[in-house]
């Protein structure tokens, strides 16, 4: 029953994962396209973390804009971390896939197309 209970605990951990990053995405390509404050916005993924943020970059970002979503931490992130979109076309700067590893190395891929399309 325990080791049934911890399987679940991290496939459901991974689908909120996956489903908090690709909401944001959709949101800030949503925020750049409705030209919002003539601005870029974007995302930002770390351990534990996907940041929505304002700006050209998230180095350069007005943080007063941030808004966090929580992953859980025991998740191994790698490939893209930072996806920023065009203002207007809500199109991404740049290409490529996500990747997402639970602790029993169950693996998603989280892809976005040069269209801002989300494949997962």
């Amino acid at each position: 029953g325990v080791t049934s209970y911890a399987s679940f605990q991290v496939k459901n951990g991974m689908a909120i994962a996956e489903n908090t990053i690709v909401q944001t995405a959709r949101r800030a390509q949503l925020l750049s396209q409705s030209v919002d404050d003539s601005s870029n916005w974007g995302i930002y993924i770390e351990s534990g973390k996907v940041t929505l943020f304002k700006g050209a970059s998230y180095a350069t970002r007005d943080s007063d804009y941030d808004e966090e979503g929580t992953i859980l931490s025991s998740i191994s992130i790698s490939g893209m971390n930072e996806i920023v979109y065009e203002i207007f076309s809500g199109e991404p700067q740049s290409t490529g896939t996500i990747t997402l590893t639970s602790p029993n190395n169950e693996v998603r891929n989280i892809v976005i197309n040069q269209k801002g399309m989300l494949e997962y």
